[in-house]
């Protein structure tokens, strides 16, 4: 059993809880211990996981990743209005290879994910995304993935993988589950050009880091049609998380980043959240540990609602255009936005995929003025087949 990996949360962590108050993370959350062993999966939300492997870093880290001080950090915030419950899993260590560490993380998700519960996972490297996706194989046939990252990573073809490189295995491995890949927060000067074009031709969606910042909200469509989510820290810019040389100057600022998650734990459909890439400083431990608690939040404000004609908690909008009739539909209780995909809606039953598209009201603007939204535009053509 997978489980049976999973180091305890080590003792000074425990010693830690000890001394906060009642109303603390750290003393609601149930964790595995050496004295008391794993706690029960039973009716929890979340199950926060350590994974330890670097080895396919690429750059080279020269210590462990501090999952102890990113616990303390974590344990010590106040509990919000939450019905939700929390375990912490403790870490998985490295195997005697990658791919054993690859393996353990893809079994212990998959199970999880059979549980219904969303696993947290704080890894040293991005490339941990890789086995979280396999993880939903016999789960769900199709995966949306979305990054918040700087970079694309899909690397060079002959390049092994990677924390710079995993998108390449995803895409290429099969079997191919990708349904759609998001970027968020990318950076131009980062990425070859043939990695854009890449994007463009595979019909991606990437949005720009200027693009996000200056309407933080522009990132919830796409998250709300997300079931994994990466996040590599390194979106995050230098001075917010007191990164080493390997962060850049720019990127998300921390309530940015806070934003973004709390986007990601209001989406129905988000099954994994990762954190990869993290410093070992303390202040990259309070932003992460925060980074946790917007998720948190967010998942406690999630709505279940999909959109339909008989529903009196939607308006739907038709807007015929010169080659398209759109169907909007706005959600009276949460204003939020979605519009039909007709190759979506012809492949309904094939892919138990919805038929609706999350967009934005400006979307729905743009379609009044007669230009089809890009989103819309991009899973046309993709085909949804």
């Amino acid at each position: 059993m997978a489980f049976d990996f999973l180091l305890p949360v080590d003792e000074r962590a425990l010693a830690h809880c000890e001394l906060l108050p009642p109303q603390s993370l750290g003393r609601n959350i149930f964790k595995h211990t050496e004295k008391k062993g794993l706690p029960v999966l039973a009716n929890a939300s979340f199950a926060l996981i350590g994974v330890l492997e670097s080895r396919n870093a690429f750059e080279k880290k020269t210590e462990r990743l501090d999952t102890t001080n990113i616990r303390i950090q974590l344990y010590k915030l106040m509990m919000g209005n939450w019905n939700s419950i929390f375990v912490d899993l403790g870490d998985i260590e490295e195997g005697e290879a990658v791919e054993d560490t690859y393996f353990v993380v893809k079994e212990i998700v998959a199970e999880l994910l059979e549980e219904k519960v969303i696993p947290i996972i704080i890894g040293a490297t991005q490339d941990i995304t890789y086995p979280s996706y396999r993880a939903f194989d016999k789960i769900k046939d199709m995966v949306n993935l979305v990054s918040i990252d700087s970079r694309f990573d899909f690397g060079a073809d002959e390049e092994l993988i990677s924390s710079h490189s995993y998108m390449s295995k995803i895409i290429t491995d099969k079997p191919n589950n990708l349904f759609n890949f998001s970027n968020i927060g990318y950076q131009s000067y980062f990425n070859a050009q043939e990695e854009i074009d890449l994007m463009e031709r595979l019909f991606f969606d990437a949005y720009r880091l200027g693009e996000i910042t200056s309407d933080i909200s522009l990132a919830e469509p796409v998250l709300r049609n997300a079931h994994l989510i990466s996040l590599d820290a390194r979106a995050i810019k230098a001075g917010e998380i007191g990164g080493s040389k390997n962060f850049s100057p720019n990127g998300f600022n921390g309530r940015e980043i806070c934003a973004i998650a709390r986007y990601a734990g209001m989406s129905d459909n988000v099954a994994v959240f990762g954190i990869y890439e993290i410093e070992n400083s303390n202040q990259s431990f309070q932003l992460l540990a925060q980074i946790i608690w917007y998720f948190i939040e967010g998942y406690n404000f999630r709505i279940k609602e999909s959109p339909s004609t008989k529903s009196k908690d939607f308006t739907k909008f038709n807007v015929p255009t010169e080659t398209e009739q759109l169907v909007f539909f706005k959600s009276l209780l949460t204003e939020r936005w979605w519009v039909e995909v007709p190759s979506i809606l012809s492949s309904h039953n094939k892919l138990n995929s919805p038929a609706l598209l999350p967009c934005t009201e400006q979307d729905y603007l743009d379609a009044c003025n007669q230009n089809i939204p890009e989103r819309w535009f991009k899973a046309y053509k993709k085909g949804f087949s």
